[in-house]
């Protein structure tokens, strides 16, 4: 007898939704939902599709009618619960644009819980499209099979970051100037925690001495050369999951 077909496919499209999901429940996707399933997957009745609400997991459901606008699904069941993310935050500083969107789409692979941009005096950017930063951090969750999405904030000016700063949240400043190794640093302090990371002209000295007298603040080095902004995020989210996150199989902590 030939082997009975895998449910869910593999190859079936991966979307998040607004709407809440639920089994039995029967709604319809349109605009650019609608155009990716029906015109580049090219889905017709009976397929089926993944789909995830940021809330209760991921779901498996059935496609029904496929028009131009349109796609109706309905949900049958749940695969798997919401991820359990690690209490970690990302506030980068403002980047060009194409450095900035690969910052978004790598910290959300890597699993940060919420990403709150930085502007400082050397930032060549000082806005962020939030419709595009939502596209970003979605895709990059839906290509990396992620239940979860970070939340992601508007930019604020780094004075009044650290000025409304959680007194029970560590800071990890990556300096380039140095400071304390960061994976002792990261393993140390645990969750929760966030990572500040510079733009492409670093922080300027007045910034510097702001951040290192923010009590909770803790200078930390991510090794012996220079990094570019997009890279030192990268690298310290790394060691941070390794350290402290869901990387390590003695820590780790939820959202």
């Amino acid at each position: 007898m030939p082997a009975t077909p895998a449910w869910p496919p593999k190859s079936a499209p991966r979307l998040f939704v607004e709407d809440e999901l639920g089994e039995g429940r029967t709604f319809a996707l349109d605009g650019n939902r609608a155009h990716y399933l029906g015109k580049v997957m090219r889905v017709s009745e009976g397929d089926t599709v993944i789909l995830c609400d940021d809330v209760t997991g991921e779901w498996a459901a059935r496609v029904g009618q496929v028009d131009k606008r349109r796609v109706e699904v309905t949900v049958v069941e749940r695969l798997r619960e919401r991820e359990a993310v690690p209490d970690l935050w990302l506030c980068p500083a403002l980047l060009k644009k194409d450095r900035f969107d690969l910052v978004l789409e790598k910290a959300t692979e890597l699993g940060v819980a919420a990403i709150r941009p930085v502007v400082t005096r050397r930032c060549v950017a000082d806005k962020l499209n939030p419709e595009r930063a939502a596209t970003i951090v979605t895709e990059a969750a839906e290509q990396c099979a992620r239940t979860a999405l970070p939340q992601v904030a508007g930019p604020v000016k780094l004075d009044a970051l650290l000025a409304d700063w959680p007194a029970e949240r560590a800071l990890f400043f990556a300096d380039e100037e140095g400071g304390e190794d960061a994976a002792s640093a990261f393993a140390r302090h645990g969750a929760p925690s966030a990572i500040l990371t510079g733009p492409e002209g670093g922080f300027d000295d007045a910034e510097r001495a702001a951040i290192r007298a923010l009590p909770q603040a803790t200078p930390v080095t991510l090794g012996p050369r220079i990094l570019r902004g997009e890279t030192a995020t990268i690298a310290a989210i790394s060691i941070w999951m390794a350290q402290a996150g869901d990387w390590s199989p003695v820590s780790g902590g939820e959202e």
